[in-house]
């Protein structure tokens, strides 16, 4: 059974910066694509940014400019950088992966609140 586990949510002031950590239970090799996605209260679960096998990354408008989605193979873990930070950026942040072979994984989630 494939585990991703998130780590590095928190309460964040306006202005702030967060580094979220998604650590896989298998080599991040075996993966497509692995992204993050976040959930506020009231909404749909919405893609944040996304990162391939190739290293092609992807973000959405709303987090453009201030997020870095990045890998450590060695370590078999994806991190999301986000700047700025915004009370809109205040959701559940869920870690997701796409295996080669096809299956699809979620974490956990971990808080993040921008609140001063």
């Amino acid at each position: 059974q494939v585990q991703l586990v998130e780590s590095g949510g928190g309460l964040v002031q306006p202005g702030g910066s967060l580094r979220l950590s998604c650590a896989a239970s298998i080599s991040i090799l075996n993966f497509r694509a692995t992204s993050w996605y976040r959930q506020a209260p009231g909404n749909e679960r919405e893609l944040v940014a996304a990162i391939t096998s190739g290293g092609n990354t992807y973000y959405a408008h709303s987090v453009e400019g201030r997020a870095t989605i990045s890998r450590d193979n060695a370590k078999n873990t994806v991190h999301l950088q986000i700047d700025s930070l915004k009370p809109e950026d205040t959701a559940v942040y869920y870690c997701n992966a796409d295996e080669i072979l096809g299956n699809t994984h979620w974490g956990q989630g971990t808080q993040v609140t921008v609140s001063s």
